[in-house]
């Protein structure tokens, strides 16, 4: 639980501290949006998962999960920095927080899909929503306004993305692992997201110098590399990925990510019309659809003789014979196309 709070406080904080005209200021948004969305994230998640006999009961368990679901809303707000205010957000983080935990809800104990690091409720649903309230709030003269201020904040952007890329190296292990498996040494979901981060900073390295001139990254794209490293092992990282499976994973959502940025970015402001302050979706949303596929195949391998006692824990309706592997696999896939629709229209409702 610690190191899930640090990730939300200090590491979103500092990646996003110089997004906004405010500078620094914004982190102390961010601080206000997580204070908020923490409370009703308790309350709503409490109704759903933690209400016996008239009473909401709280413990780590249900801090932990209302500090995921303010994960998304922070992940939403980084499609929208510095172009609403405080109190806008906070109406975004009522609104996103109701339909996060109720999107949870669904996926994990209407439908039993696996998904306890957050590929499709924190990553996917975060940055699809925060896209399409972006989309409706479409203002063309904040282009020119943006790129001014970036060219103003280039090395001050580069100091807080040194300091929050060391962060999310720390931590995102643990919250990707802290509502998994936990009884034994070996966390699978600790050892994925390790071997997927490796990987992926790897790929941005050799990539970067053939898609931009400079012939070392800048520290941005390399954190970039580490939120799109993590967000691909949500859904997977607690399944048997084997050490090779999660360097190849991790690797290739290491080179979407940037071809993501050089190449689909320009297409969503143009075509599309919509602005993404800080590039979510690219290191939270196509890295979480990624998580959510390569987990509905690694879904097909869960078998006793591959998971051993943890087909239990992961799959329980798997081990317990009522339900079959194909059903299994078939259930997390269906429930990507559910969470892209309640992120969508939720989106949209709230811009």
């Amino acid at each position: 639980f610690r190191d899930v709070h640090i990730q939300l406080l200090l590491s979103f904080g500092l990646l996003v501290a110089f997004l906004s005209r405010n500078g620094p200021g914004s982190a102390a948004i961010i601080i206000l949006i997580t204070a908020f969305s923490i409370q009703w994230a308790v309350l709503i998640q409490g109704m759903l998962h933690f209400f016996l006999n008239g009473k909401i009961y709280v413990g780590a368990q249900s801090m932990v999960s209302a500090d995921f679901c303010t994960a998304a809303v922070l992940i939403s707000t980084g499609a929208l920095l510095g172009r609403v205010s405080p109190v806008q957000m906070l109406l975004l983080a009522l609104l996103e927080v109701t339909l996060c935990a109720l999107n949870e809800f669904i996926l994990l104990s209407l439908m039993g899909v696996s998904d306890r690091g957050g590929s499709l409720t924190i990553h996917t649903f975060g940055a699809y929503f925060g896209l399409m309230v972006s989309r409706v709030l479409y203002q063309p003269h904040k282009d020119k306004r943006k790129r001014e201020e970036q060219q103003d904040k280039g090395h001050q952007k580069d100091a807080f993305a040194v300091v929050g890329t060391i962060y999310l190296w720390i931590f995102w292990p643990s919250f990707t692992s802290t509502a998994t498996v936990h009884h034994d040494a070996k966390n699978w979901a600790v050892l994925n997201s390790y071997f997927s981060l490796v990987a992926s900073t790897m790929s941005t390295f050799i990539l970067s110098p053939v898609l931009y001139e400079e012939s070392t990254p800048r520290m941005v794209q390399i954190q970039d590399a580490t939120l799109a490293g993590i967000a691909v092992m949500g859904m997977a990282g607690e399944m048997l990925l084997t050490p090779f499976g999660a360097l190849i994973a991790g690797f290739l959502v290491g080179l979407i990510s940037p071809l993501g940025f050089k190449f689909f970015t320009p297409v969503l402001h143009s075509k599309l019309k919509i602005q993404d302050t800080c590039g979510v979706h690219n290191t939270h949303g196509l890295p979480g659809v990624l998580g959510a596929l390569l987990g509905t195949l690694l879904t097909l391998l869960a078998t006793a003789d591959t998971f051993g006692y943890r087909l239990e824990l992961v799959f329980p309706l798997v081990a317990q014979g009522s339900r079959t592997v194909t059903d299994q696999a078939f259930t997390q896939l269906s429930a990507l196309p559910l969470t892209l629709l309640l992120a969508t229209l939720g989106g949209c409702i709230t811009g």
